[in-house]
């Protein structure tokens, strides 16, 4: 897998901002931009299991929320890939990854940093479109 990462500076507070990253009608709306009707099933509370899934063809991740600091940090460690819509487990390209969010505010300005792992064979599609994603949660969080 490689690391990588990217960042945001959006013009609302971090709570705000974590609302627009983590409330469902939200959520859906950026990480569409990366995979097509994208959703999350389950609570961001720490400890819990929560799946990303993809309504294009039920594939996703399941994702153990090892840390969660609301409207801070969340730290979310990819525990299998998954098919179905989370229902059977197919390959293991996600498997092991971790994904990390940090938001930090100064003068009602709030940065949104991310880092996650992704398959080599996916950098190139999340170096194009990852940016875009965020690009979409800054729209959102500014209209609010």
């Amino acid at each position: 897998m490689k690391e990588m990462q990217f960042s945001v500076s959006i013009k609302a507070n971090k709570a705000v901002v974590w609302n627009t990253l983590w409330r469902d009608e939200t959520f859906r709306q950026w990480a569409s931009v990366i995979d097509p009707e994208t959703y999350m099933v389950g609570e961001l509370k720490q400890g819990n299991e929560v799946q990303f899934i993809s309504a294009d063809g039920g594939y996703g991740v399941t994702s153990i929320v090892e840390t969660l600091i609301d409207n801070e940090y969340l730290v979310l460690r990819h525990s299998a890939d998954t098919q179905d819509e989370g229902g059977h487990e197919r390959e293991k390209e996600w498997t092991g990854g971790v994904e990390v969010y940090s938001l930090t505010e100064k003068d009602d300005i709030t940065t949104v940093s991310v880092t996650f792992d992704v398959p080599l064979k996916m950098e190139e599609y999340f170096m194009r479109n990852y940016p875009k994603a965020l690009d979409k949660v800054k729209e959102l969080a500014e209209k609010q």
